[in-house]
């Protein structure tokens, strides 16, 4: 069930209407668990098992950490028992083919026979998500951080939340548990302000990125055939896809909850105007990035110790980082450039201060940001290496040039990305400078309402035929 489909509409006002008829708390949190584990079921009901029984084994953790605290231990092995479990699962599901695979090509390098060891392994959606947020609930337990939850319910409902349990953004317990005990109020609902949230998501879903996914997708099934400016201008037009793709769902996600009255974390904050890549990186998921933060760099001394351990420590996060992106080397290979670029702008601001470069610092960014992009959306390493070269050289073995859109076809493809990119920059920038939030302020309802609708229509006609899953359900 995608965002952008009749289908998640017809239930979401199905839901939201009995939500708010209810008048008890306890049967608004029964409705939105059934709710939320019906949602699931509806990608594979297969899997509901799998993400109660996360639920469950982390809510009983997070008991046997309680008692321990309450007897003066530190219940070291009830963590190691949740990060195992969590851990396991999603490795199983999500990594066993490719380390497997890469064992296997280790061996056959070496000379060594080997036969297929892979499985027939479906990934489950969201798994990535729903379990690192299990995982923090246990670690702020452990750290003392958190009061365990008495309530399983509670405690489900917090893993399962249907508005962010497939893409994000990563929940943490200490924001979303303190809510459920708490009857929401209608009164307290921003309701101009979540509709308009969840369509500005909405549009850059099912009118951007999935208008740009086509031709980008064209051209990285064969990145071979395509001249350097077409592969550049393809990674481009992947980073508006990704972006309005996962800041669209993170948008809808966030609007849905605050039409039931709940608050989610903020995921993207304007990314592309990041002044260097340590500030992209405060904009960009920053969900996992402060998950990253928090629970792995911390985890590894962060920056208490000498400069090449804090420069190691960054590098391991942000290898994780990239691994947990998804199964294959070239993701390593792009969470590694991050790795690179963080340091790199660590040791110049350590030595030359923040200040030299400052008009470069932002250009550089995107630009490493972008290279970094190709590799990410190459679906090779070898793939992504024609990309590198593409950025770095404007050199490709291919010399086939690609169309973004119908429109523009037989313009030349400077003039096509200046006009695609350029405007959806201009779009980008007015929302970075409030113009949504100033408009809804200075017009009447009325009015709000029929923009609502009449930007509802034009997206509508622009929307393709058939609904893209989202870029981030395969992670």
């Amino acid at each position: 069930m995608i965002f952008s489909e009749p289908r998640f509409l017809t239930f979401f006002v199905l839901v939201f209407a009995a939500h708010w008829i209810l008048r008890w708390n306890t049967a608004r949190k029964w409705l939105l668990l059934g709710a939320s584990l019906y949602f699931y079921g509806c990608w594979d009901v297969r899997f509901l098992a799998l993400i109660v029984a996360c639920g469950t084994v982390d809510w009983l953790v997070g008991l046997g950490l309680g008692r321990a605290h309450a007897r003066g231990r530190n219940g070291f092995g009830w963590i190691v028992l949740s990060i195992v479990y969590n851990l396991g699962t999603l490795g199983f599901f999500k990594y066993f083919n490719f380390f497997t695979e890469s064992g296997a090509e280790l061996l056959r390098w070496l000379g060594l026979p080997v036969g297929d060891v892979t499985l027939s392994i479906v990934l489950p959606v969201g798994i990535s998500f729903f379990t690192f947020q299990a995982m923090s609930y246990t670690i702020d337990v452990y750290r003392r951080q958190l009061e365990p939850v008495r309530s399983y319910p509670d405690f489900l409902l917090f893993v399962a939340f249907f508005p962010q349990l497939v893409a994000g953004p990563i929940v943490r317990a200490a924001t979303f548990l303190p809510q459920l005990p708490v009857k929401r109020s209608w009164a307290t609902v921003d309701v101009h302000g979540s509709l308009a949230l969840f369509l500005s998501g909405f549009v850059k879903k099912a009118v951007v990125a999935d208008l740009i996914a086509q031709p980008v997708d064209t051209v990285f099934a064969a990145p071979s055939e395509y001249g350097a400016l077409s592969l550049v201008a393809a990674t481009c037009g992947f980073a508006v896809q990704v972006y309005c793709d996962f800041s669209g769902y993170s948008d809808m996600a966030i609007g849905s909850a605050r039409l039931l009255g709940y608050e989610l974390c903020e995921n993207f904050r304007f990314p592309f105007f990041a002044r260097d890549i340590t500030d992209l990186w405060r904009r960009w998921h920053m969900s996992l990035s402060t998950w990253l933060r928090d629970y792995v760099y911390f985890t590894l001394g962060g920056n208490r110790g000498s400069l090449w351990f804090t420069y190691r420590n960054v590098m391991l996060t942000m290898l994780l980082g990239g691994l947990w992106h998804g199964a294959a080397w070239n993701f390593v290979v792009w969470g590694a450039i991050h790795g690179v670029a963080l340091v790199v702008h660590r040791e110049w601001v350590r030595r030359f201060g923040a200040g030299r470069l400052r008009l470069l610092a932002g250009p550089l960014t995107l630009y490493a940001f972008l290279l970094a992009l190709g590799v990410f959306r190459a679906p090779s390493l070898g793939d992504g290496w024609l990309t590198v070269r593409a950025w770095l050289c404007g050199a490709s073995p291919g010399e086939r040039g690609v169309t973004l859109h119908p429109m523009l076809a037989g313009l030349p493809l400077p003039l096509q990305c200046a006009i695609v990119f350029g405007g959806l920059l201009g779009l980008h920038w007015l929302a970075y400078r409030g113009a949504g939030p100033w408009l809804r302020q200075r017009l009447p309802g009325w009015l709000l309402t029929l923009l609502f609708g009449a930007i509802s229509a034009i997206a509508l006609s622009f929307v393709p035929q058939q609904a893209r899953p989202f870029v981030y359900f395969q992670f």
